[in-house]
This record gives structure tokens, C-alpha cells and sequence, in this order.
């Protein structure tokens, strides 16, 4: 796995280095602003960005909105000190895939960098359920599913439009388990789980994960399982 570094901390930055290479992960490239992530982004093509918020000339929500106009296959996760939850809602909004807490520690950082490149969003304990929680209120990132549009979802889920299997998968993730957890319940890959998820969003008219998670919670399937 080839991980870019952004912070403007450069003590971080050297830790973090040094923590990742010591669990076989390479660091390609460190940046210490948004701006120059720019840059390292398109000339070193990693497989996952850790990016900080709180940056000078540039920080991190307006360096993830750059990124993503220009290669939006990019994978961002963001890494930062701050809970506030207009920082989650926004970093998601501009494109992220996943938010951690520097208080996390190296094993969790470690599977989480390794969730993101297989696709799965990673997020510390709790920050999915607020996620869940916002957009099942206002919708999703990329344009908010209206309530009529939710309700016709789900007579369409009612007739057919989705499969036993696709349900089950839905239904699991919408209690905060991971694509590795839910193939684990179900006895199938996390790669199945993801074409199962790529299929729930085709078949449902939906663009990425967060909206699959909005939609679960408008359909009242979500569980008591805390999400992670």
C-alpha cells in the first residue's frame, strides 16, 4: 500500500512515517499544506491519502475538494484531533471516504487505511452513526434524497427491485458493520459484499455508500449494533 502524508505538524508527519513503514506500509510523499497534496497527489498516484484538517494557505476540506474535482477516484481519508460534526459532515461532503481520531491507535489505523483502499469508508467509533443520523435527516453529500423519493425507494425495495441476499447485505451495514464483517455473517467475501453494495446503489439510483447508509436509515432498517 502507497500512502500519502498531510500535515502540517512535521513531528506527526515523522511519526506517522515511522509508525507505517514499521507495519510494512510505504509512504510515498508528505505534504505539509493542502496546496502542495495537490501535487504529490497527481505526481505520486497513492492508494490512500491521510489528510489533516486544521492546515495553513490550505487546509484539508478545500485540499480533499481540489483533489477530488481533478481525480475523483482518489482516495481521501481524513486524519485529525477534531470531533466537531461539521467537520465530519463536510469532509464527507467534499469528498472523503473516511475520518479517524489521531487518539486512535497504530493496530485501528493500520486495518482502517487497509479498509479504505479495499473500499470499505473508515471511520472511528461513533462518527458513522452520526453520519447515519444526519444524512437519514438531510440527505446525502451529493444532493438530498427527498422524501418522496425515499418512500418510492422503498415500495420499489417492497416489489422486488432488490434481492433477498442485497437486503441482508443492507440491512448489516446499516447496523455499522464493515464489508469484512458483514461477509463474515453471511459467509461470502468482502469483495461479494462490495458487488452487492455497487448493485443496491444501481438498482436504488444511488451514488456512493453515504446515500445506501441514508436510505437504510429511512426504511427503519438500522440496528441497535453501535457503528464503528
Amino acid at each position: 500500500m502507497k500512502v500519502l502524508l498531510v500535515d502540517d505538524n512535521r513531528l506527526m508527519l515523522e511519526g506517522l512515517q515511522n509508525l507505517l513503514e514499521a507495519h510494512n506500509i510505504e509512504v510515498v510523499g508528505m505534504a505539509a499544506d493542502g496546496l502542495d497534496s495537490v501535487g504529490l497527489v497527481r505526481e505520486l498516484k497513492p492508494d490512500v491519502i491521510l489528510m489533516d484538517i486544521r492546515m495553513p494557505r490550505c487546509n484539508g476540506l478545500e485540499a480533499t475538494r481540489l483533489i477530488k474535482a481533478e481525480m475523483p477516484d482518489a482516495v481521501i481519508v481524513m486524519l485529525t484531533t477534531s470531533t466537531e460534526d461539521d467537520d465530519l459532515f463536510e469532509a464527507v461532503k467534499s469528498g472523503a471516504c473516511g475520518y479517524l481520531l489521531k487518539s486512535m491507535d497504530t493496530d485501528q489505523l493500520v486495518a482502517a487505511l487497509d479498509q479504505a483502499r479495499q473500499g470499505t469508508p473508515p471511520f472511528s467509533p461513533g462518527l458513522a452513526a452520526k453520519l447515519l443520523e444526519e444524512f437519514a435527516r438531510i440527505g446525502s453529500p451529493k444532493g438530498p434524497i427527498s422524501s418522496q423519493s425515499a418512500v418510492t425507494s422503498g415500495e420499489h425495495a417492497s416489489r422486488g427491485v432488490l434481492k433477498p441476499r442485497q437486503i441482508e447485505v443492507l440491512k448489516l451495514l446499516a447496523e455499522g458493520l464493515s464489508y469484512k464483517e458483514v461477509g463474515a455473517r453471511l459467509f461470502l467475501s468482502p469483495r461479494t459484499i462490495k458487488y452487492h453494495v455497487e448493485e443496491i446503489m444501481n438498482r436504488l439510483h444511488l451514488e456512493n455508500r453515504a446515500q445506501v447508509l441514508a436510505f437504510a436509515g429511512r426504511m427503519g432498517l438500522t440496528g441497535n449494533k453501535p457503528s464503528e
